[in-house]
């Protein structure tokens, strides 16, 4: 990813990316996290990344969804970027019958309610350098959150995550992704999706 970004800034507008996948079992660290080697996790790998954000789980059953573009190249600053990609998130969900909520004020990322109160479902951790976005953001549609509650994922209480099958939301996989695709294709123009 870093040797991308730094191809995007000597390039400027070519060579962007935008990735798809889900990752093995895994933690992230994130710049504002002081855990590096929390011995509560075993068996799992724990990897030290430059994104923001404090400590979070990745695995299967968990879209993440990196993105590599220039966006001062694209006239957005930092908190558009957000903004544009919250909303087309709650648009790609609302079209597949799922209410999602932001919260501007703290911890950005999408939430659910349920009769437990707020459930955080989407996490947003991103670094900014030289005009470029990188990293990107996870959605829990159904991973281990036996795994998750092993830490307080974005600084985060683990009762306050939750995912889509957890809380019993009917979706369907791929026409979520088809949706969230077109919805970046027009948020970002000419995006390498």
């Amino acid at each position: 990813m870093e040797q991308i970004v730094e191809s995007i800034k000597n390039n400027k507008d070519k060579n962007e990316h935008i990735w798809l996948l889900e990752h093995k079992n895994v933690f992230t660290t994130g710049s504002s996290s002081n855990i590096k080697n929390p011995d509560f996790i075993e068996e799992t790998p724990v990897i030290t990344t430059n994104r923001g954000g404090q400590m979070t789980y990745h695995g299967p059953g968990q879209l993440v969804i990196y993105f590599m573009l220039n966006i001062k190249m694209r006239g957005i600053g930092l908190i558009e970027f957000i903004n544009k990609l919250e909303i087309l998130l709650i648009e790609s969900f609302e079209k597949n019958k799922i209410k999602l909520y932001q919260k501007k004020e703290k911890n950005r990322g999408l939430w659910i309610k349920t009769n437990q109160g707020m459930k955080k479902v989407i996490f947003i951790g991103l670094r900014y350098s030289g005009g470029i976005i990188f990293h990107g953001i996870s959605i829990n549609f159904e991973p281990n959150l036996e795994k998750f509650r092993l830490i307080n994922p974005c600084g985060l209480n683990a009762l306050e995550i939750s995912s889509f099958k957890e809380q019993k939301l009917k979706f369907s996989y791929n026409e979520i992704i088809k949706e969230i695709k077109n919805q970046i294709s027009l948020a970002f123009p000419h995006s390498p999706i």
